[in-house]
C-alpha cells in the first residue's frame, strides 16, 4: 500500500517504468561480482521515471531462481533497499520464486517495476522543445546494463581483467535530477541506454535535429570498440560510451544548469545544439 494523496502537486500524473537487468546478470554470475546488480535493477527502471521530470515513489521486485538461498537473497535485498533509498523509492513489496525446472544450478533473473509522480504542467516532453535549445550529457558510470550480451563475447563470460569495470553499477540519476526539477528551463530528458545516442531521440520532436559534440572516451569503450571491430558509428549505436543522461534544456538556462549538474557531482561530458532538420536525428561534430 502506498498513501496517494499527492498533497503537493497540483494536477498529479502518475508515471510507471519496469525493466530487468538483462544478461549482465550472467557476466555478474561468472565473476562472482554480484553486489551492483540491485542498483543496476533500480537504475534501469528509476532512472526511465527521471525523464519526464517525475518524483520517484515506490518499487517492487520479482526474483527468481533455480533454488531460494537466504544469504544471498538478504545480500540481494540489502543492496536493493540501499539503491532504492538512494533514488527516493519506498520499496513496498515484491515477490520470490523457486523455479527449478525453469533455471539452471546457481542461476537468478530480477525484475523490477516503479511508480513515479509529477505534475501535468511540469511534464519534460519532446512538444517543449524548440530550435533555440541546448543538450547537455551527463556521465554514465560505465555501460551500466545494456549490451552485455556483445560484451561478454568481446571481453569473456566472467570479464576477464576488465571484470571490475564492466560490472560497474549503473549510476542513479535521481540526486542530479531532484534539483533540476526545482531549476526552470529544462525542457525533455532521455535515459541513454540500449540503443546508444538514438535515445536522445525520444526527447526530440519532429523537424528537429540535434548536432552533438565529440567527446574523449573512457578506456574501457575503446576497449570494447578495439575488441569488436565495431566502427565508432555502431559503438555510439550500441552502448551509451560515457553518457548516461541527455537534457534538453533552454538557451538562456543552459550556463546555470550546467554549473548546477558539476556542482551536484554530475560531470557534462559533452554538450549539444538544437537545430532545424527534415528528418529528426543527432549528429557528431568535431
Amino acid at each position: 500500500l502506498f498513501d496517494g494523496s499527492f498533497k503537493d502537486y497540483k494536477n498529479p500524473v502518475l508515471v510507471s517504468s519496469t525493466d530487468g537487468i538483462g544478461t549482465k546478470l550472467l557476466m555478474g554470475i561468472e565473476s562472482g561480482l554480484l553486489d551492483g546488480l540491485p542498483q543496476d535493477l533500480v537504475g534501469m527502471c528509476a532512472n526511465d521515471l527521471l525523464c519526464v521530470g517525475a518524483e520517484p515513489l515506490f518499487f517492487l521486485d520479482y526474483f527468481a531462481s533455480s533454488k531460494l538461498d537466504p544469504e544471498a537473497l538478504k545480500g540481494f535485498f540489502t543492496n536493493l533497499k540501499k539503491a532504492c533509498f538512494e533514488s527516493h523509492l519506498a520499496l513496498i513489496g515484491g515477490e520470490t520464486a523457486e523455479l527449478p525446472g525453469l533455471y539452471s544450478k546457481g542461476h537468478f533473473d530480477a525484475a523490477g517495476f516503479c511508480v513515479g509522480v509529477v505534475d501535468k504542467e511540469k511534464i519534460w516532453s519532446s512538444e517543449n522543445v524548440v530550435k533555440t535549445d541546448r543538450c547537455l550529457f551527463i556521465e554514465s558510470s560505465g555501460f551500466h546494463s545494456n549490451g552485455y550480451s556483445l560484451l561478454r563475447k568481446v571481453f569473456g563470460e566472467d570479464g576477464g581483467e576488465f571484470k571490475g569495470e564492466l560490472m560497474t553499477p549503473t549510476r542513479l540519476y535521481w540526486p542530479l535530477v531532484k534539483e533540476l526539477r526545482e531549476t526552470e528551463g529544462v525542457k525533455a530528458c532521455a535515459h541513454i541506454t540500449g540503443g546508444g545516442m538514438d535515445n536522445i531521440l525520444r526527447a526530440l520532436p519532429e523537424g528537429l535535429g540535434l548536432k552533438v559534440k565529440d567527446w574523449t572516451w573512457k578506456n574501457i569503450f575503446t576497449e570494447a570498440k578495439n575488441k569488436s571491430g565495431l566502427s565508432k558509428e555502431e559503438m555510439l549505436k550500441t552502448f551509451n560510451c560515457g553518457v548516461g543522461l541527455g537534457l534538453i534544456v533552454s538557451e538562456s538556462s543552459f550556463e546555470n544548469l550546467k554549473s548546477l549538474c558539476e556542482k551536484t557531482g554530475f560531470k557534462v561530458v559533452t554538450e549539444g545544439s538544437v537545430f532545424e532538420s527534415s528528418v529528426k536525428k543527432w549528429e557528431l561534430q568535431s
